[in-house]
């Protein structure tokens, strides 16, 4: 039966294969998926390695933010404390909240992805595990030297949110803040790369056979996870760029007395910040979900509910971001709506509770480490829930804001929606990647210590918080009736650090991981992660029948290491693994993956020095950093363009599959695709900011250039969009000049685009207008800025495109390389486009 993409269906009936496999297969599998050795551990990049370096540094980091915790509980236990002095202690609790929200919860969390989607899909890998090992190490590299800022006195002290006017130049001095800025800039490129590794990688690595409604329920949380980050953390990276502007270049996007507001930093921070806690809160709900139905030894009660009210919970959140401006004097409609908002987002994560409730009734309940993390975060996070609609309301909200019951409500979601799930993930899954277990009684005084300090420290700091304590203070005064209930929280913060302790010891006595075999699968859960496997995941990739494989269909593990499934060998004689459609799973073609190199570490490490260079002004070291950044990652894509071996290949039973893909069926159209969503989610940020500006002084703003340039600037590129399409064409006639005449078309386009990126600039420069007199200066330039940055990228692909050509690269048979130029050329040009009318037609000349 051939189905909407032309597959054949009925050969799935060949599998599993009756005949023996041929000798020499596995032994072939293991060499081309081999340990590391030596300095080779760092540039390794399969999951089964990154995934473990990911969760560790995200540990790591963890742990070093509830050191602070516990200082600045320790300053907080007497009133008038003398342990810190104010501007330490403002630098701790700046640090500690970074931390946990950018660099623990979120990467945690893709961490986890990186460690289990390959094995939960039936895929060798995710489709770019370069990306992923190029995120990671950019991550620890950055959140590293974030850390360290507080041993020189440089880390900043605004708070995790950084409201202007006190993150500006007039009350931060020094660099303390540029620390924050760019650095959270640069992790946040990091957690975007990752993001677009596990969209890809869901849609398009998935077993043979398993569609959308067979795709495991953390697949579907992660999926949502990252197009979730795709939408809400350009927001932040724009907030973070347009600040460290108004620091260095004095662009006053946020000073009121030259056309700014501080109010645009809100909106645009909380554009990401709200939703961020759904994007935390979404991952630990879908290993939940998956672990529950193990625990309790039955199936997820409601499976399509959840998967739906994790979709309503991704899409109501975009809509609550102002639940936290209540007090900055906003209409009452507006108030109300998003107190609506706010309320309504509650649902959809009730029902994933009370689906867990049922099948935790339904089933027979283990009370295992991880089933007891499991019952602590469904008890913890419904209290913090219960206190989040009581934020929701308006006249709650303005007599608690910004006080400790506030505190109290985040860490309630946060710790009860993540840590402990989280928690309750890696002792549920750990055994898949280590030899040994962890301890059972060991990880039952962890659990009662850290649920227990958890409910004492911050179960007070709601009375505190109604006693009028406000947040961010290094001490109070006697005499408040605020003692009692801070001694109490800083014994439950030692309690919780002691837990933490436990499993740090835990960890270091029993995790053995890197190819010593694993622990099996001690819980009989259902997902295809606890096949047998090697550094290579699975010996074949399986066709997926069931929701629950390991369940439901019978000896799927024995013949899955027989090899009776797709790939049981590697016949390119590289590290492989099958792209399928995206939803029916459908086998398309057979992805040739990349081996270890070091390009992607030391892209990582020039990438980090040019915005760590930046924050300590030393512009000429930071521009060389770049480009040696630049180089790498050119030496990576280079390295990524493999001589084709053969048209198709059998990947078993006799079905052949072709061994290279472009356009809308290839992964790497969709990685474009996804990155181009990237930059339109920052330029819609952009057009809001110019906008809303706008709203708050339009008497201010002056006519735009003549029309003359507008003209100019349109035709340039409509031309050079129209060019790289011609390139394109050009390419697949399949001629003998065409790869030169597709390479020069491709030149001529990039040009083009700059061409009319400069007359823009130019007509700006001329109209009199100053990038730091006004606010629609600082907008106008700021888009023309960001458009300045992709003109330099276009040129960077078309000198890579002439590269390519003088190589002998450039046929029509592999045109991957031009159309995804293409694409971002058309991108470019209409982002150029929609700039100038943006700002030569409204408001207005």
């Amino acid at each position: 039966m051939k189905s909407e993409t032309g597959f054949d269906t009925n050969l799935y009936d060949r599998f599993p294969t009756s005949e023996p496999r041929p000798g020499g297969e596995l032994e072939q599998l293991e060499q081309i998926w081999c340990r590391p050795r030596g300095w080779e551990w760092i540039t390794a990049i399969n999951n089964n390695f990154v995934g473990v370096y990911y969760v560790g540094a995200a540990m790591l980091f963890f742990v070093l933010a509830g050191v602070l915790a516990v200082l600045m509980r320790t300053q907080l236990a007497l009133p008038l404390n003398g342990l810190l002095p104010a501007e330490t202690y403002n630098q701790l609790f700046t640090v500690h909240g970074t931390m946990m929200m950018f660099l623990f919860a979120v990467p945690a969390v893709e961490a986890l992805a990186v460690l289990l989607l390959p094995q939960m899909l039936g895929a060798r890998d995710l489709p770019f595990p370069r990306l992923s090992a190029y995120a990671f190490w950019a991550y620890l590299i950055g959140g590293l030297a974030f850390f360290c800022s507080l041993f020189f006195g440089l880390a900043p002290d605004g708070g995790w949110f950084m409201y202007p006017p006190l993150s500006s130049t007039a009350f931060s001095l020094g660099i303390n803040a540029d620390f924050w800025l760019l650095g959270i800039g640069f992790i946040e490129i990091s957690a975007i790369a990752g993001a677009i590794e596990i969209i890809v990688g869901v849609l398009r690595n998935r077993a043979p056979g398993m569609t959308l409604a067979k795709m495991p329920i953390f697949a579907w949380a992660m999926l949502i996870f990252a197009g979730m980050i795709i939408i809400a953390f350009p927001s932040v990276i724009l907030a973070t760029t347009l600040m460290e502007l108004e620091r260095v270049f004095g662009w006053p996007f946020f000073d009121p007395l030259k056309g700014g507001d501080p109010l645009l930093w809100q909106h645009l921070f909380w554009f990401f910040g709200h939703p961020e806690v759904y994007i935390i809160f979404l991952p630990a709900a879908g290993a939940m979900s998956t672990m529950i139905p193990a625990i309790a030894r039955t199936p997820l009660v409601g499976h399509t509910a959840v998967v739906l009210a994790m979709l309503a919970t991704g899409f109501i959140s975009f809509g609550v971001w102002a639940h936290h401006m209540f007090t900055t004097g906003m209409p009452t409609i507006s108030t109300s709506y998003f107190s609506a908002a706010s309320m309504a987002v509650s649902i959809p994560a009730g029902i994933q509770v009370f689906a867990w409730i049922a099948t935790i009734a339904a089933g027979r309940m283990r009370y295992t480490v991880s089933g007891l993390f499991v019952l602590g975060g469904i008890v913890t996070f419904v209290m913090g829930g219960l206190t989040g609609v009581m934020l929701a309301m308006v006249p709650f909200d303005w007599q608690a804001h910004d006080s400790y019951f506030v505190v109290a409500h985040l860490h309630y979601v946060l710790i009860g929606g993540m840590v402990f799930p989280f928690f309750a993930a890696i002792y549920f899954w750990l055994p898949m990647s280590s030899s040994r277990p962890l301890s059972e009684r060991l990880g039952k005084w962890v659990f009662w210590l850290m649920f227990t300090g958890m409910h004492v420290t911050f179960l007070p700091m709601h009375l505190s918080g109604l006693m009028a304590m406000p947040r961010r203070v290094f001490t109070y005064l006697p005499g408040r009736g605020l003692e009692l209930p801070n001694l109490i929280s800083t014994i439950g913060a030692v309690l919780t650090a002691v837990g933490v302790l436990l499993w740090i010891i835990d960890m270091i006595r029993n995790f053995r991981p890197f190819g010593r075999g694993d622990a099996g699968n001690p819980h009989d859960a259902p997902g295809m992660e606890w096949l047998p496997t090697g550094l290579y995941s699975v010996r074949s990739v399986p066709v997926v029948t069931s929701l629950y494989p390991l369940w439901e269909q019978t000896n799927l593990s024995r013949d899955v290491e027989a090899g009776r499934y797709f790939l049981p060998n590697a016949p390119t004689g590289g590290r492989e693994t099958v792209v399928t459609s995206t939803l029916n799973a459908e086998p398309q073609y057979l992805q040739r993956m990349p081996m270890p190199s070091p390009w992607h570490v030391w892209a990582a490490v020039f990438t980090a020095g040019l915005f760590l260079l930046l924050t300590i002004q030393a512009y000429v070291a930071s521009a060389i950093s770049g480009v040696l950044a630049i180089w790498c990652v050119m030496q990576w894509c280079w390295m990524l363009d493999q001589p084709r071996i053969r048209d198709t290949v059998d990947i078993g039973a006799g079905i052949r599959v072709a061994t290279y893909a472009s356009g809308p069926s290839s992964h790497g159209w969709w990685a474009m695709v996804i990155t181009l969503v990237v930059a339109g989610m920052i330029l819609a940020m952009a057009a809001f900011s110019y906008v809303f500006l706008w709203s708050r002084n339009p008497e201010d703003w002056i006519a735009p250039p003549g029309a003359w340039s507008l003209v100019v600037t349109v035709a340039g590129n409509a031309i050079g969009g129209g060019l790289a399409w011609l390139s394109c064409r050009a390419l697949a006639l399949d001629r003998p000049r065409g790869p030169l005449i597709a390479t020069l078309l491709m030149i001529l386009a990039a040009a083009a685009i700059g061409a009319a990126w400069f007359v823009d600039l130019e007509s700006w420069l001329a109209s009199g207008l100053q990038a730091s007199a006004t606010g629609q200066g600082a907008t106008v330039f700021a888009l023309l800025s960001w458009h300045g940055f992709f003109v330099a990228i276009v040129g960077l692909m078309g000198l890579y495109a002439g590269l390519r050509w003088a190589a002998g690269h450039v046929e029509a048979r592999r045109p991957s390389t031009f159309d995804l130029i293409a694409l971002f050329i058309v991108y470019s040009a209409g982002q150029g486009t929609f700039s100038t009318l943006l700002t030569r037609l409204f408001p207005g000349g």
